[in-house]
Protein backbone atom coordinates (compact mmCIF):
# COMPACT_ATOMS: atom_id res chain seq x y z
CA UNK A 1 0.00 0.00 0.00
CA UNK A 2 1.52 3.36 -1.24
CA UNK A 3 2.99 5.19 2.08
CA UNK A 4 2.08 8.97 0.61
CA UNK A 5 -1.36 9.45 1.19
CA UNK A 6 -2.29 11.04 4.88
CA UNK A 7 -5.34 11.86 6.86
CA UNK A 8 -5.51 15.53 7.86
CA UNK A 9 -8.25 15.76 10.84
CA UNK A 10 -10.83 18.54 10.16
CA UNK A 11 -12.24 19.56 13.58
CA UNK A 12 -15.61 20.76 11.61
CA UNK A 13 -16.45 17.15 9.64
CA UNK A 14 -17.29 14.33 11.09
CA UNK A 15 -14.11 11.52 11.10
CA UNK A 16 -16.35 9.53 8.58
CA UNK A 17 -15.89 11.66 6.56
CA UNK A 18 -12.62 13.14 6.87
CA UNK A 19 -11.98 8.93 6.21
CA UNK A 20 -13.60 9.65 3.25
CA UNK A 21 -12.22 12.46 1.39
CA UNK A 22 -8.85 10.85 2.47
CA UNK A 23 -9.74 7.46 0.51
CA UNK A 24 -11.54 8.92 -2.22
CA UNK A 25 -8.70 11.43 -3.08
CA UNK A 26 -6.09 8.13 -2.77
CA UNK A 27 -8.20 6.98 -5.24
CA UNK A 28 -8.47 9.92 -7.74
CA UNK A 29 -4.80 11.01 -7.79
CA UNK A 30 -3.79 7.74 -8.48
CA UNK A 31 -2.34 6.99 -4.86
CA UNK A 32 -3.99 4.32 -4.46
CA UNK A 33 -4.01 2.18 -7.78
CA UNK A 34 -7.03 0.26 -9.32
CA UNK A 35 -6.81 -3.45 -7.99
CA UNK A 36 -5.42 -2.80 -4.87
CA UNK A 37 -7.12 -3.89 -2.09
CA UNK A 38 -8.78 -1.97 0.65
CA UNK A 39 -7.38 -3.93 3.43
CA UNK A 40 -9.54 -2.46 6.60
CA UNK A 41 -6.93 -3.52 9.17
CA UNK A 42 -4.32 -2.05 7.80
CA UNK A 43 -5.85 1.53 6.82
CA UNK A 44 -7.47 1.81 10.13
CA UNK A 45 -3.72 1.53 11.21
CA UNK A 46 -2.56 3.77 8.78
CA UNK A 47 -5.18 6.60 9.37
CA UNK A 48 -5.22 5.91 12.82
CA UNK A 49 -8.93 5.40 13.42
CA UNK A 50 -11.22 2.22 13.96
CA UNK A 51 -12.55 -0.20 11.56
CA UNK A 52 -15.79 1.47 11.17
CA UNK A 53 -15.37 5.07 9.54
CA UNK A 54 -12.95 2.61 7.13
CA UNK A 55 -16.01 0.46 6.62
CA UNK A 56 -18.40 3.60 6.26
CA UNK A 57 -15.65 5.16 3.64
CA UNK A 58 -15.29 2.33 1.89
CA UNK A 59 -19.51 2.00 1.60
CA UNK A 60 -19.66 5.02 0.17
CA UNK A 61 -16.75 4.71 -2.50
CA UNK A 62 -18.26 1.84 -3.87
CA UNK A 63 -21.55 3.83 -4.17
CA UNK A 64 -19.60 6.66 -6.17
CA UNK A 65 -18.08 4.04 -8.17
CA UNK A 66 -14.57 4.39 -6.90
CA UNK A 67 -14.23 1.31 -5.02
CA UNK A 68 -15.98 -2.62 -6.51
CA UNK A 69 -16.37 -5.44 -4.18
CA UNK A 70 -15.04 -9.07 -5.40
CA UNK A 71 -15.91 -12.43 -4.34
CA UNK A 72 -13.23 -13.92 -2.10
CA UNK A 73 -11.27 -10.66 -1.67
CA UNK A 74 -13.59 -8.34 -0.81
CA UNK A 75 -13.05 -4.23 -1.72
CA UNK A 76 -10.31 -2.78 -4.26
CA UNK A 77 -10.29 0.19 -6.19
CA UNK A 78 -12.20 0.26 -9.15
CA UNK A 79 -10.21 0.35 -12.32
CA UNK A 80 -11.18 2.55 -15.60
CA UNK A 81 -12.61 0.03 -18.32
CA UNK A 82 -13.88 1.09 -21.77
CA UNK A 83 -17.86 0.41 -20.15
CA UNK A 84 -17.31 2.83 -17.22
CA UNK A 85 -15.92 4.94 -19.05
CA UNK A 86 -18.66 5.44 -22.01
CA UNK A 87 -21.67 5.46 -19.43
CA UNK A 88 -20.44 8.37 -17.77
CA UNK A 89 -19.98 9.91 -20.96
CA UNK A 90 -22.88 9.10 -22.85
CA UNK A 91 -24.50 9.94 -19.73
CA UNK A 92 -22.62 13.55 -19.45
CA UNK A 93 -22.66 14.29 -23.24
CA UNK A 94 -26.38 14.54 -23.18
CA UNK A 95 -26.85 16.38 -19.28
CA UNK A 96 -23.68 18.93 -20.63
CA UNK A 97 -25.28 19.27 -24.41
CA UNK A 98 -28.71 20.50 -22.55
CA UNK A 99 -26.68 22.68 -20.14
CA UNK A 100 -24.30 24.31 -22.36
CA UNK A 101 -28.04 25.59 -24.83
CA UNK A 102 -29.60 26.94 -21.87
CA UNK A 103 -26.83 28.41 -20.34
CA UNK A 104 -26.35 30.63 -23.82
CA UNK A 105 -30.20 31.57 -23.60
CA UNK A 106 -30.41 32.55 -20.14
CA UNK A 107 -27.01 33.52 -18.76
CA UNK A 108 -26.75 37.53 -17.57
CA UNK A 109 -23.91 39.49 -18.30
CA UNK A 110 -22.81 38.49 -14.26
CA UNK A 111 -22.82 35.06 -15.12
CA UNK A 112 -20.59 35.73 -18.03
CA UNK A 113 -18.23 37.77 -16.33
CA UNK A 114 -18.26 34.94 -13.72
CA UNK A 115 -17.62 32.35 -16.94
CA UNK A 116 -14.62 34.71 -18.53
CA UNK A 117 -13.30 34.51 -15.04
CA UNK A 118 -12.95 30.83 -14.27
CA UNK A 119 -11.30 30.83 -18.06
CA UNK A 120 -9.03 33.10 -16.88
CA UNK A 121 -8.60 30.69 -13.66
CA UNK A 122 -8.08 27.43 -16.04
CA UNK A 123 -5.63 29.40 -17.88
CA UNK A 124 -3.19 30.46 -14.76
CA UNK A 125 -3.49 26.58 -13.68
CA UNK A 126 -2.31 25.28 -16.67
CA UNK A 127 0.66 28.37 -16.53
CA UNK A 128 1.16 26.56 -12.72
CA UNK A 129 1.16 22.81 -14.43
CA UNK A 130 -0.37 21.27 -11.45
CA UNK A 131 -2.81 18.57 -11.92
CA UNK A 132 -5.10 18.45 -9.68
CA UNK A 133 -5.75 22.29 -9.95
CA UNK A 134 -6.16 22.40 -13.63
CA UNK A 135 -8.65 19.59 -12.84
CA UNK A 136 -10.77 22.14 -10.60
CA UNK A 137 -10.47 24.76 -12.59
CA UNK A 138 -11.81 22.80 -15.40
CA UNK A 139 -14.31 21.56 -13.10
CA UNK A 140 -15.05 25.59 -11.90
CA UNK A 141 -15.65 26.61 -15.39
CA UNK A 142 -18.48 23.77 -16.03
CA UNK A 143 -20.19 24.74 -12.88
CA UNK A 144 -20.53 28.49 -14.20
CA UNK A 145 -21.80 26.75 -16.70
CA UNK A 146 -24.54 25.00 -15.13
CA UNK A 147 -25.64 27.71 -13.07
CA UNK A 148 -26.07 29.90 -15.47
CA UNK A 149 -28.97 27.45 -16.48
CA UNK A 150 -30.73 28.17 -13.42
CA UNK A 151 -32.08 24.69 -13.83
CA UNK A 152 -32.29 23.46 -10.52
CA UNK A 153 -32.75 19.87 -10.95
CA UNK A 154 -30.28 19.86 -13.93
CA UNK A 155 -27.44 21.31 -11.76
CA UNK A 156 -28.52 18.38 -8.78
CA UNK A 157 -27.86 15.48 -11.72
CA UNK A 158 -24.54 17.38 -13.15
CA UNK A 159 -23.68 17.48 -9.45
CA UNK A 160 -24.68 13.92 -8.76
CA UNK A 161 -22.35 12.97 -11.73
CA UNK A 162 -19.50 15.33 -10.76
CA UNK A 163 -16.97 12.52 -8.81
CA UNK A 164 -17.22 10.06 -12.03
CA UNK A 165 -16.72 13.23 -14.05
CA UNK A 166 -13.39 13.98 -12.02
CA UNK A 167 -11.77 10.97 -12.14
CA UNK A 168 -12.24 10.92 -15.97
CA UNK A 169 -10.95 14.77 -15.74
CA UNK A 170 -7.58 13.65 -13.98
CA UNK A 171 -7.13 11.03 -16.60
CA UNK A 172 -7.66 13.29 -19.33
CA UNK A 173 -5.65 15.82 -18.18
CA UNK A 174 -2.81 13.85 -17.71
CA UNK A 175 -1.78 14.29 -21.35
CA UNK A 176 -0.34 17.04 -21.21
CA UNK A 177 -0.74 17.69 -25.07
CA UNK A 178 -4.34 17.86 -24.58
CA UNK A 179 -4.12 20.94 -21.96
CA UNK A 180 -4.34 23.52 -24.55
CA UNK A 181 -7.04 22.01 -26.67
CA UNK A 182 -8.87 22.38 -23.23
CA UNK A 183 -8.36 25.98 -22.70
CA UNK A 184 -9.07 26.59 -26.55
CA UNK A 185 -12.76 24.91 -25.86
CA UNK A 186 -13.27 26.74 -23.06
CA UNK A 187 -12.49 30.29 -24.83
CA UNK A 188 -14.72 29.02 -27.88
CA UNK A 189 -17.61 28.05 -25.21
CA UNK A 190 -17.27 31.72 -24.11
CA UNK A 191 -17.48 33.16 -27.54
CA UNK A 192 -20.32 31.07 -28.30
CA UNK A 193 -21.91 32.17 -25.09
CA UNK A 194 -21.28 35.97 -26.23
CA UNK A 195 -22.51 35.60 -29.46
CA UNK A 196 -25.53 33.28 -28.23
CA UNK A 197 -25.05 31.01 -30.75
CA UNK A 198 -25.96 27.83 -29.71
CA UNK A 199 -24.77 25.65 -32.39
CA UNK A 200 -21.44 26.56 -31.64
CA UNK A 201 -21.57 25.93 -28.13
CA UNK A 202 -23.58 22.89 -28.51
CA UNK A 203 -20.69 21.74 -31.37
CA UNK A 204 -17.77 22.48 -28.57
CA UNK A 205 -18.95 21.04 -25.78
CA UNK A 206 -19.75 17.62 -28.20
CA UNK A 207 -15.73 18.02 -29.19
CA UNK A 208 -14.99 18.57 -25.79
CA UNK A 209 -16.58 15.84 -24.05
CA UNK A 210 -15.86 13.53 -27.67
CA UNK A 211 -11.41 14.46 -27.13
CA UNK A 212 -12.06 13.22 -23.41
CA UNK A 213 -13.64 9.84 -24.56
CA UNK A 214 -11.08 8.95 -27.70
CA UNK A 215 -8.15 9.81 -25.63
CA UNK A 216 -8.67 7.69 -22.47
CA UNK A 217 -9.89 4.80 -24.92
CA UNK A 218 -6.73 5.34 -26.13
CA UNK A 219 -5.12 5.24 -22.87
CA UNK A 220 -6.90 2.14 -21.85
CA UNK A 221 -6.14 -0.02 -25.54
CA UNK A 222 -2.51 0.82 -25.23
CA UNK A 223 -2.30 -0.48 -21.23
CA UNK A 224 -4.11 -3.81 -22.45
CA UNK A 225 -1.79 -4.60 -25.51
CA UNK A 226 0.94 -3.55 -22.81
CA UNK A 227 -0.43 -6.10 -19.86
CA UNK A 228 -0.69 -9.08 -22.97
CA UNK A 229 2.35 -8.45 -24.27
CA UNK A 230 4.00 -8.45 -20.38
CA UNK A 231 2.13 -11.63 -20.07
CA UNK A 232 3.36 -13.13 -23.30
CA UNK A 233 7.14 -12.81 -22.40
CA UNK A 234 6.38 -14.15 -18.57
CA UNK A 235 5.28 -16.96 -20.25
CA UNK A 236 7.71 -17.72 -22.57
CA UNK A 237 10.38 -17.60 -19.64
CA UNK A 238 8.04 -20.39 -17.78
Amino acid sequence: MPEEFKMTVNEYMPLRDVVFHTLRQAILKGEMEPGERLMEIQLAKKLGVSRTPIREAIRKLELEGLVTMMPRRGAEVAGITEKSLRDVLEVRRALEDLAVELAVERMNSDDIERLEAARIGFREALDAKDMIRIAQADELFHDAIYAGTYNDKLVQMLNNLRDQMYRYRLEYIKDTGKRQILLHEHEQILTAVKTRNIALARQTMREHIDNQELTISKRLSEELLEKKSAKRKEAKKR
